[in-house]
């Protein structure tokens, strides 16, 4: 936790701004393990969650975690208003998130890197609109179970199994539905 109290009052001595807003937007900031990814908004508990192996992570700077929790309140400041991380939605909202990073990036010193590999996640964020879509998203997540689960100590023979086990329930899944056919409408 000691890294993640850091990396605030990195954000609170270089930009008041963001600092207030990590505040009103977050109730709190919890190190856990996410399947997938570095970072998530969790609006159920208005929390910025961070994973333990990007915050563990010796090559993971101060600056990156800090970056990180401004991009996830703006996520919050962005659900307070209204605005859902919908598909369709997602490019333009991640696209603000990381302008937002970038404007936090640049009041920080020695920070061009991390600048120009924000700017690089924005052109980015504009040319791969696949990564947004829901069947993405889950493969994303799905990789990142297995990840998570590697992580914590299951064996590769257990995860092997788990993934013909889901292989055999998806295709169930979908032979049901393939025979069932259209919803009824009476």
């Amino acid at each position: 936790m000691r890294r993640v109290e850091d990396a605030l009052q990195l954000i609170k001595r270089h930009d008041t701004l963001h600092y207030s807003r990590v505040i009103h937007n977050l109730e709190r900031i919890w190190v856990d393990l996410i399947p997938g990814y570095h970072a998530w908004y969790d609006d159920s508990l208005r929390a910025c969650v961070l994973d333990e192996r990007f915050v563990l992570l010796e090559t993971t700077t101060l600056e990156e975690l800090a970056s990180a929790i401004v991009h996830e309140a703006t996520h919050a400041r962005l659900e307070r208003w209204g605005i859902h991380y919908d598909e369709d939605r997602r490019i333009r909202i991640e696209a603000v998130c990381i302008r937002r990073e970038l404007h936090f990036i640049a009041k920080l010193p020695h920070s061009k890197p991390l600048r120009e590999e924000k700017a690089r996640t924005l052109e980015w964020c504009d040319s791969d609109h696949d990564f947004f879509s829901n069947v993405s998203f889950q493969q994303r997540h799905d990789q990142g179970l297995f990840e998570t689960a590697r992580y914590v100590g299951v064996p590769d023979w257990l995860i092997r199994l788990l993934l013909k086990v889901r292989a055999v329930i998806s295709g169930v899944h979908r032979l049901v539905h393939h025979f069932a056919g259209p919803p009824r409408q009476w």
